[in-house]
């Protein structure tokens, strides 16, 4: 599983011109899920997500996490970030989980994210979306389990 995160002051997703997901100061989780990953995984990314201290303290140290900022969550599936562009010029996503496997370790991780204490909204999933991002900092980190 991949994750792309972005610390963001804030964000929203639209689907077919309507907005499904908006959050405040928080983070974007932009969500690829690989062929063989588990729920174990979905979990374990979420608890680092809730819990990564990339938020300032009072010093400007990034010192504090989603949970200690009271901050929301805006999770958008994307399998283009299992993409492989080492060949030809058009992506591969052979390396992609197929379809429901993805779909059920997105909403694993939605709901592992949620009993953390994080408010979370979402886009739709498998679904073509405008994604608005206001990033702070800017801070973008990959995380990967």
């Amino acid at each position: 599983m991949r994750i792309v995160l972005q610390r963001v002051r804030r964000a929203k997703v639209w689907v077919r011109d309507e907005v499904k997901g908006e959050i405040g100061r928080g983070m974007v989780l932009l969500v690829g899920v690989r062929r063989g990953d588990s729920h174990e995984d979905a979990r374990w990314l979420a608890h680092r997500c809730s819990g990564l201290r990339i938020f300032e303290d009072g010093e400007g140290k990034m010192n504090l996490s989603l949970l200690d900022i009271g901050g929301e969550a805006l999770v958008v599936s994307q399998f283009t970030l299992y993409g492989d562009t080492r060949k030809g010029m058009r992506p591969s996503f052979t390396e992609a989980a197929p379809l429901q496997e993805a779909e059920a370790l997105y909403r694993t991780l939605v709901e592992t994210l949620k009993a953390e204490g994080v408010p979370v909204r979402t886009g739709e999933f498998g679904a073509r979306m405008l994604v608005e991002i206001e990033n702070e900092g800017p801070v973008t980190l990959i995380l990967e389990r």
